[in-house]
């Protein structure tokens, strides 16, 4: 499987493109349709489906103009779910002041469960404290972590929904996985998953 950012360190969130063969699949749609569009031409491949690593505005900017446009499903973990059609749940409303909404997820997710791109299978991690709903995406080789790890930190706690406690038990879940796992986090740049877990200890 491989992987590919779209427009990295673009307002928002960061955008990857995962391509299996010639399937592709959108995570965290926050920059424009037409970069991921573009993004996925490059590889010949053809957009199956978006995956949302949790319910924040920043990370679903773009959702809804994508769904419109290919006619493709998004997936997000049943525990934030109601997000995308609550502006206080979502943060848009703290924010920005003015809530903001976006249409339900045509599939809802658990821990355990996998999505099929192409002829690979991809493992959802769920990893509840940023929200109730965070997943981290295993996708064999690299990790999709959204904003539950960053190389240098880790998701806010303080947001609606956010929770210290299910933060530390959800690293700990990830100190399972090799070392030398690549993550590629909702914010900022790819790290070895041992030296994000070291940093991300300085904050709990």
């Amino acid at each position: 499987m491989k992987i590919k950012p779209v427009c990295p360190f673009s307002f928002g969130a960061n955008t990857y493109l995962l391509i299996s063969g010639t399937h592709a699949l959108a995570v965290d749609p926050s920059t424009s349709v037409d970069a991921i569009l573009s993004a996925t031409s490059e590889f010949g491949a053809t957009l199956d489906g978006i995956l949302l690593t949790h319910g924040h505005f920043d990370h679903v900017i773009s959702l809804d103009t994508l769904r419109a446009a290919v006619n493709i499903p998004a997936y997000i973990h049943e525990c934030d779910a109601e997000m995308l059609t609550n502006g206080e749940k979502n943060a848009s409303a703290l924010f920005f002041g003015m809530p903001r909404t976006w249409k339900s997820a045509e599939i809802t997710l658990g821990g355990g469960d996998t999505v099929t791109l192409g002829d690979e299978q991809i493992r959802v991690i769920h990893t509840p404290g940023h929200t109730p709903g965070s997943v981290c995406y295993d996708c064999g080789d690299f990790l999709l972590t959204g904003d539950t790890l960053f190389s240098n930190s880790i998701g806010r706690c303080d947001l609606p929904g956010g929770d210290e406690s299910l933060m530390r038990q959800s690293l700990a879940l990830l100190r399972r996985f090799p070392p030398s796992t690549t993550i590629y986090a909702g914010h900022g740049e790819p790290a070895r998953l041992s030296d994000a877990l070291d940093n991300a200890a300085y904050y709990l």
